[in-house]
């Protein structure tokens, strides 16, 4: 009988899809107005050629992204997308990986998330445990389909709440035959029970609840989305070493960005609701393909990379704790982050 009707839910499903493609192939994708300034926070590499890219996920958003490919490249190349962190932008240090992947001769793409940056979809500044998780695939599917990219050789890296993305993204798609989570957050167990799950109680996330749809009413009401708020500016005095870190990066010259929700005005406040009531991670034990956690020994957000760690099942998994490094660091320090341990995981996986 189970089978009976998992059978007739498939073949609901296969008829539902059928008659649907034509409509979604017919309606095209958003047009984006991407600038072509190089308006980095990082200095353009003359190793490697740049050019902005779109493709879009199976939601029918259009994302933006900026390509590198090493600029004495033949043939097909093993490929990689990177994202975060998360409330960043492409600009930022998702570029930086990218570009410097790129020199060191992958075909690299650095991709804003759904509603945010230069990628598309209404309304703006929203996330979603399951969209963002997309977003990996999507782009996984615009390189499995260039001339220049051996689609039996695509990876991914995420970047703090996007490491996080990264794996669930690779617990469900099997193209994906390596994956790079650094300074990673769970955006999900971090929502839902706050920092060192010191806030994991029913109590706590029912309060929590009321007032974000109390703001949901509100919103509502009055046609706009409240606005979480970026980065904590100026700093109190008793403001945490890390969030000393994250204003050192996000509302410095350092790091600053004018589309970036952190160095600006942040997420939509409600954008929290979904990652309160939907967990990711929930299959990584199930990853088959290659995995490399990588984070800083004095990073406040290392406990997401070591139990997601712990999770993981195969000799083809690796935690990779960098001595001395604190979250930011993993963002641009050339001196902390471990390329080249990252370039030798890659061409042992994407071969």
């Amino acid at each position: 009988m189970k089978r009976t009707i998992l059978t007739s839910f498939a073949t609901m499903l296969l008829f539902l899809t059928a008659t649907t493609t034509a409509q979604t192939a017919a309606g095209g994708t958003e047009k984006l107005e991407l600038t072509q300034e190089w308006d980095k926070v990082f200095p353009k590499s003359e190793q490697v050629k740049h050019s902005k890219v779109t493709f879009h996920n199976r939601y029918g958003v259009t994302l933006a992204a900026d390509l590198y490919i090493p600029k004495e490249a033949n043939g097909k190349l093993p490929a990689i997308a990177i994202s975060g962190p998360f409330g960043a932008v492409k600009e930022q240090a998702s570029g930086l990986y990218a570009q410097t992947l790129a020199e060191r001769g992958f075909l690299t793409i650095a991709f804003d998330p759904s509603f945010t940056g230069e990628s598309g979809g209404q309304p703006r500044n929203v996330a979603s445990p399951d969209i963002n998780t997309e977003d990996f695939s999507a782009a996984v599917d615009y390189l499995a389909t260039r001339d220049d990219v051996d689609p039996e050789r695509i990876g991914i890296l995420g970047i703090c709440g996007f490491g996080g993305f990264a794996i669930n993204a690779a617990a469900m798609d099997t193209r994906i035959k390596a994956t790079v989570a650094s300074t990673m957050y769970d955006i999900s167990r971090g929502t839902a029970n706050g920092y060192f799950d010191a806030n994991d109680n029913a109590d706590a996330r029912y309060q929590m609840r009321q007032q974000l749809n109390a703001q949901r009413t509100e919103d509502y009401r009055n046609g706009t989305y409240a606005r979480a708020g970026g980065v904590v500016d100026p700093l109190p005095d008793d403001a945490p070493q890390f969030v000393k870190d994250y204003h050192a990066y996000y509302k410095t010259p350092r790091g600053y960005h004018k589309r970036s929700l952190n160095s600006n005005d942040g997420w939509n406040k409600t954008s929290s609701l979904s990652f309160i009531n939907m967990p990711i991670l929930a299959y990584s034990d199930e990853i088959r393909s290659a995995v490399l956690v990588v984070h800083g020994e004095k990073a406040h957000s290392r406990y997401f990379g070591e139990d997601a760690f712990k999770k993981l099942k195969g000799d083809n998994k690796e935690l990779l704790i960098v001595p001395g490094a604190v979250h930011t660091d993993l963002y641009d320090n050339r001196e902390k982050i471990p390329f080249d341990r990252i370039e030798q995981f890659y061409n042992q996986y994407l071969k």
